[in-house]
């Protein structure tokens, strides 16, 4: 499968937010106001956040000591920055929890053949949502409404399991039932030229129709600076990461009222249309074959005006030792498509349980979730890390709103974090993609058929008929 955005979130912000952190998280008004992982006490009582916090929730951390568990993740800052902080987890419960970091190219069929062999190598892992349709259609994965409920296992009353941003609880549940817990995630906004877009008189797109009218007017290869740009790679992750928010904003679903999956109808075609027209007319050459980094690199040395991905994207194009637009960001949420709808994709990280594993290792891999997904450890990794990165990517909305993390993120740009915030609360759509256990084989074929028509290979029209032809098989299979 090919890679997708897996990690753009590699803030280093110790140049770029100094002067907002000073000014604001670590003011002394700042530190009176901020949790108990800033005290001398927290150092006292675990390296890296105040165990006694988590020692009040009302249940038995040490019910697993003894327990040996491998959760496997991607070689990710955010993966990296929970690895650091993992010996307070030790100290806390006493189980022996080890992180497992494998590519990204890799970690979903490793994931699926431990999963289907029923080894239990890894108690869990960094699952992409997609695949949780799978997973349940197999019983490889536990629900998780039972440990939410148990009182053994769980203070629901100190986990705030709601507290977790909805839409990816969404995704990661099935039917209504919790299969994952979101670690860490991401938004797609709008990122833009401010300097560029104020010169012209243009404002952030409010509609797909602006957004191609923007792109048109800032458009001056002649001088190196193109409109804009989008994913344009053919995988299940790339293209048909933007490619299914355009969809669904030209007012398409994916499954008609008998239940067949149809990617050929009308609205589709109008999305992609509109989709290669953008990327044809006023991309650079050759964006067919673009990722995410490549925009992100493309727009940081200054050659393109606009673009929409993920929010973490910002690690690159907010760094000063990477980029020649700092302090030139602007950012909005999604346009309007037709329909009048926004729809952000929704991506996380998230952790499944194992149902190979046997009580007690399930035992210990829910401590494990649960301490990761807290409050008090999503602030561990994030804005209190004392390394140079900063996750971008809390799951929280509770850690969202803190000023703590806000003087962090503020760094970006304008308008980041209301951006940001405002796509996590109003233009998530839990069926942004078509949640199928065939997902991987569908995924792919969509992909092929975007990046055909992008190139000319086909038309907009015979690209999705044939993709159609394919899927149907792939279901009726």
């Amino acid at each position: 499968m090919t890679i997708r955005r897996e990690n753009p979130a590699k803030f280093n912000f110790k140049n770029i937010a100094r002067r907002s952190v000073l000014k604001g998280a670590v003011s002394g008004a700042a530190l009176l106001a901020a949790p108990a992982i800033f005290s001398g006490r927290a150092q006292a009582a675990g390296k890296y956040m105040d165990l006694e916090s988590l020692r009040g929730a009302n249940i038995d951390w040490r019910q697993a000591e003894g327990a040996k568990i491998t959760i496997g993740v991607i070689p990710a800052g955010y993966f990296k920055n929970l690895e650091a902080v993992l010996p307070d987890f030790a100290e806390l419960t006493g189980i022996d929890a080890r992180l497992e970091m494998t590519p990204p190219g890799q970690i979903r069929q490793k994931a699926v053949l431990d999963l289907s062999s029923g080894t239990g190598t890894w108690a869990s892992h960094a699952a992409d949502p997609m695949y949780y349709p799978l997973y349940v259609a197999n019983n490889w994965v536990d629900p998780l409404d039972g440990y939410l409920g148990n009182g053994k296992l769980t203070d629901n009353s100190w986990f705030q399991y709601e507290d977790i941003l909805a839409g990816w609880r969404g995704v990661t549940s099935v039917d209504g039932k919790p299969y994952g817990i979101p670690f860490d995630g991401e938004a797609t906004i709008q990122v833009y030229r401010k300097d560029v877009y104020d010169k012209l008189g243009l404002k952030p797109a409010e509609t797909f129709e602006q957004f191609m009218s923007n792109a048109e007017k800032a458009h001056d290869p002649d001088n190196r600076l193109w409109g804009s740009a989008l994913r344009g790679f053919r995988g299940a992750g790339q293209n048909m990461y933007i490619y299914p928010s355009i969809f669904r904003a030209f007012g398409g679903e994916w499954f008609d009222s008998s239940g067949r999956m149809v990617v050929n109808g009308p609205e589709a075609v109008a999305a992609l249309e509109w989709y290669v027209k953008l990327l044809n007319n006023y991309s650079p050459q050759g964006v067919e074959n673009w990722n995410w980094p490549d925009i992100a690199d493309a727009f940081g040395q200054g050659t393109v005006a606009s673009y929409i991905d993920a929010h973490g994207s910002a690690a690159i194009i907010a760094n000063p030792e990477k980029s020649k637009v700092v302090g030139k960001i602007g950012f909005a949420r999604w346009p309007k498509g037709p329909s009048g709808k926004r729809v952000t994709s929704i991506w996380n990280w998230s952790f499944p349980i194992n149902a190979a594993l046997s009580d007690k290792d399930k035992a210990a891999t829910w401590l494990f979730i649960q301490w990761a997904a807290s409050k008090e450890t999503q602030a561990a990794t994030s804005y209190a890390f004392p390394g140079a990165y900063k996750r971008t990517g809390a799951n929280r909305t509770s850690v969202w709103g803190l000023d703590e993390y806000k003087a962090v993120l503020s760094a970006a740009g304008d308008n980041y974090i209301a951006a940001t915030t405002e796509s996590f609360a109003e233009d998530t759509d839990v069926e942004w993609r078509p949640r199928l256990p065939q997902w991987p084989a569908v995924g792919d074929t969509m992909a092929t058929a975007i990046q055909s028509s992008l190139v000319g290979q086909s038309s907009v029209t015979e690209a999705l008929n044939e993709a159609q032809r394919k899927i149907d098989a792939v279901l009726k299979g």
